[in-house]
């Protein structure tokens, strides 16, 4: 018989973690009729690519451990996907970067000009509301 234990999420060490995640979010993203291919390095930004099944269409995907925006994915037409709690949020970054720079004060935070860099610890609620947000 085959012994099966729930893994502790907050016991895994980061590289665990992010195996973790990256089965996890493709287990969901087949169900959408995207296919996943991790990447052992990054590549031109991205941990992973999702195909479609018609092979016309893939997106680069980072996975984050929370909702981010960083100056070095500018460009780079990148999709975030990270965990809260047990749901995972996709957003296509350099939108939803333009329009957090555009109305919120993130630009001026120490962070962001010495940086690049900005990340919230959970998600605020404004950023769930956005249209570009996902839940998958």
């Amino acid at each position: 018989m085959l012994e099966l234990e729930t893994v502790n999420y907050s016991k895994l060490n980061a590289r665990q973690k992010e195996l973790f995640n990256f089965h996890k979010v493709a287990g969901r993203l087949i169900d959408y009729g995207y296919y996943s291919i991790r990447l052992s390095d990054d590549w031109q930004g991205a941990d992973f690519l999702a195909c479609r099944f018609n092979g016309d269409d893939f997106i680069k995907i980072q996975l984050k451990g929370k909702m981010t925006i960083d100056r070095k994915y500018r460009g780079k037409q990148i999709r975030i996907i990270f965990r809260h709690h047990e749901d995972y949020y996709v957003y296509p970054h350099d939108e939803v970067m333009e329009w957090i720079l555009e109305n919120k004060s993130v630009g001026s935070t120490e962070s962001w000009r010495k940086q690049g860099l900005y990340h919230w610890p959970s998600p605020p609620e404004w950023a769930l509301k956005l249209p570009e947000f996902q839940r998958i």
